[in-house]
Parts: structure tokens; sequence; C-alpha cells
């Protein structure tokens, strides 16, 4: 992996981890053009630009990461333990999934429940806009929902998002409790990866990391404010039909 490559990456994992079109998705494809192999230098690169991305999450939501938000943390783990288990049960099976062809059908397949959801989604008065209000009972369906994240192309942002919008919360709120979510699935999922690759990160390929890890997390902290300030203004449709061209672009090209 070069500067280059590191670059480009970094930029893409920035931009599409907190959004509701796939990292992992686009991480492949990318590593497809840029003709990367699963090397361990480009193992011990994808732990160090998730870990900056959870950084990015606790930068931009300082406030929510003190014990006075404990009742917060406590609905979030909750929605954290279906996809938790479920990975952790069938990882082989998972990983068995990861091809260009499923990325593709599920970036499809997510651009239309996206679309079909705000077709018929109205928010209502009695919608949750804060994320410490929401339920146990909320907080559960959510995570339910995001276990299909684990199929690649899917989004977990997407998943989660979809699922809170469905059990009655605002726009703005699904996103902020989808950024929140993402810190123990990316903790759980960069502490797995860094035990397996520790062994990866040497003097040789520092540059390399350090370089990914700033772009990564600057771009990543931009991200999350900027969908926001987006979210106040418009809607998830924008993303379903990015999906959509994404998918077929996939097909034609890939399949």
């Amino acid at each position: 992996m070069t500067i280059v490559d590191s670059i480009i990456l970094g930029i893409i994992e920035g931009v599409t981890e907190f959004l509701p079109i796939s990292s992992t998705g686009h991480l492949i494809v990318a590593s497809e053009f840029l003709n990367l192999e699963q090397t361990a230098v480009n193992k011990a690169y994808e732990v160090i630009i998730q870990f900056a991305a959870i950084l990015a999450v606790i930068l931009n939501y300082p406030d929510k990461f003190t014990f006075k938000h404990i009742e917060l943390w406590k609905k979030i783990t909750l929605a954290f333990v279906p996809i938790g288990a479920v990975g952790f049960l069938f990882a082989s099976h998972i990983k068995s999934l990861f091809s260009i062809s499923v990325v593709a059908v599920m970036f499809i397949f997510g651009g239309i429940i996206f679309l079909l959801v705000e077709k018929y989604y109205r928010p209502k008065e009695h919608f949750i806009n804060d994320v410490e209000k929401v339920s146990y009972k909320q907080a559960l369906y959510i995570g339910l929902a995001q276990i299909a994240a684990l199929i690649p192309g899917t989004s977990r942002a997407g998943a989660s998002i979809i699922g809170a919008m469905l059990v009655g919360l605002t726009r703005k709120a699904s996103a902020e409790f989808s950024f929140l979510l993402a810190f123990p699935v990316m903790c759980a999922t960069t502490g797995y990866d860094l035990l397996k690759h520790y062994n990866d990160f040497t003097t040789s390929n520092f540059i390399v990391l350090v370089v990914g890890f700033i772009v990564s997390f600057i771009v990543a902290f931009l991200t999350i404010k900027l969908f926001l300030k987006f979210l106040e203004n418009f809607t998830f449709v924008a993303f379903g039909i990015y999906r959509i061209i994404f998918g077929l672009a996939l097909l034609f090209f890939f399949i």
C-alpha cells in the first residue's frame, strides 16, 4: 500500500462509515480498483482507520461520554447485543458473503428500502428528537435491525437509521443514535482485529498507517457534522438513489 492508496482509502472510510451507504462495500470496491491484496499491512491499516472513526464519534459528542449519560449507554449497549452475538456466532459464514456481487445486490436492495421508508415516513409530534429519550424497547428494535448490516453492502448506519425511523425517531435522532451505536460496534470489531494483527504494526508501514489515521479521522469528524446539517433540510431519498445507481454500476462493471 502506498501513501496515495492510504489517502484514498482514508477518505472513503471517513465519508462512508457514518453515512447509510456502506463503508465496507465502498472499501471492497476501492481495493479492487487499486489492486490491493489482503496483506498484513492492509489488515493493520483497516484497524487504524476504524479506530480513527471511533475517535471522531467521541470528539463530536464529548458530553455523551460521561457518567451523566449512563442510562443512554445502557440502551446503546442493549442495541449492540444482537449484532455482537450474531456476528460472533456466525463470523465464518458472514466472511463467505464478501463479494462484489453480494455488495452490489445489497446496495440496490438497501436503496429501495430507503425510498420506500421515506415515501411513507411522516414525522409526528410524539416522535423522539433526543437520543436520551429513546426507550429500551426502541433501542432493542434498532439493534435487531442493525443485524442486517452483517451482510456486506447493507450499511451498519443505514440499517440502524432505518430501524430507528421505523420505531418513532426523527431523522436527526435516528442518525445520532446510529453514530453513538457505532462506538461499541466498532470498538468490538477493531479490538478483535487488533488482537489478530497487532504484529503487523511495524515501523516499515508506520507512515502509511499514520496518514490513513489522520485522513480518516478528519474526514469522519467533518462528515458527522455535515450529515446532521444536511438532515435539517433534506431526507434520505438522495442516499437511496445513490445506493441504487452505485449497485447497478457495480453489476455492470464487475459482474
